[in-house]
């Protein structure tokens, strides 16, 4: 990542329910890396999915971020109030023919090995949905900081993806893309589980004529089982009461001498050693499975 002091990342949490400690490990490292580089940082809430958000999660997690220090240098971003900008977005592409309206059921998808290439014939449907037309051979190189080269057959692997859902909720490729240029961003540090989106992100940023970011994906927080927290079942929310320890944890997880930050439990002080002594190189690739996550 660059040195920069124009440097500007983010953490962007979907409101499903309460931070959970894999949260928690992104959010804590993307405010270290903007804050080790003089940069700043903002939390944007990806609220654009209604059927799978839990009331009041979004304010939980706010307060709850807040109480380990981790706080917007800008006021919090809310997909939920930028429909129009999405659209505006969608209509550029729609005009350019780079994107269509597909008619395809899932099975139709199914029957093409899941990846769309070409609308079956004769299919239509009330609610289509609308795809990025992918034209064959694209494919996306990009350098990531903590897992290293990347590339991909945007075509052959991911093919036409979907922009806007059939049920009309936006899709999050291109909410992301979007909003990551209004807000300026430069530095996007977040889990290795979103690596393979990177591509198709790049590749509209590309068509929208909107500016390149630097990507660092980190390593999964896993359970005793090799799950992603998420879907694990030792996803317990993190206690905002005790702060310092789950920062601690996260810090030797990223690879850092635990002898860096100062002994106790002030806040502050770990926050501004930690600050000082991050060594991005020496965050790993690849983490354990740990057996302690949900004690977290």
């Amino acid at each position: 990542m660059d040195d920069s002091p124009d440097y500007l990342g983010r953490f962007a949490p979907s409101p499903t329910g309460a931070l959970h400690f894999g949260s928690l490990f992104v959010a804590f490292s993307s405010w270290l890396m903007a804050r080790c580089r003089q940069g700043r940082w903002l939390i944007r809430m990806e609220d654009l999915d209604p059927p799978r958000e839990v009331p009041g999660a979004a304010c939980d997690q706010l307060r709850t971020l807040a109480a380990f220090g981790l706080l917007s240098d800008d006021a919090v971003l809310w997909q939920r109030d930028r429909h129009a900008v999405y659209q505006s977005a969608l209509q550029r592409l729609l005009a350019r023919n780079q994107a269509f309206e597909c008619h395809c059921s899932r099975t139709d998808l199914a029957d093409q090995g899941g990846v769309h290439r070409r609308c079956k014939p004769g299919t239509r449907r009330p609610d289509p949905a609308i795809r990025l037309r992918v034209p064959d051979g694209t494919r996306i190189q990009f350098d990531d900081s903590i897992q290293g080269a990347q590339t991909q057959n945007v075509a052959k692997e991911v093919g036409d993806f979907v922009l806007r859902r059939s049920d009309r909720l936006w899709a999050y490729q291109l909410a992301v893309v979007v909003d990551d240029a209004a807000q300026g961003i430069t530095d996007v540090v977040r889990g290795a589980d979103l690596l393979d989106s990177t591509p198709r992100q790049i590749l509209l940023q590309r068509l929208l004529n909107l500016p390149a970011i630097r990507y660092a994906h980190l390593p999964l927080v896993l359970d005793a089982q090799g799950r992603k927290l998420s879907k694990s079942s030792t996803s317990l929310p993190v206690d905002p009461r005790a702060p310092v320890p789950a920062l601690r944890t996260v810090w030797s997880m990223l690879g850092q001498a635990p002898e860096h930050l100062p002994s106790g439990n002030d806040l502050a002080a770990v926050l501004q050693a930690a600050v000082a002594s991050i060594e991005p190189k020496r965050i790993p690739k690849v983490l354990l499975p740990s057996v302690n996550i949900s004690q977290r």
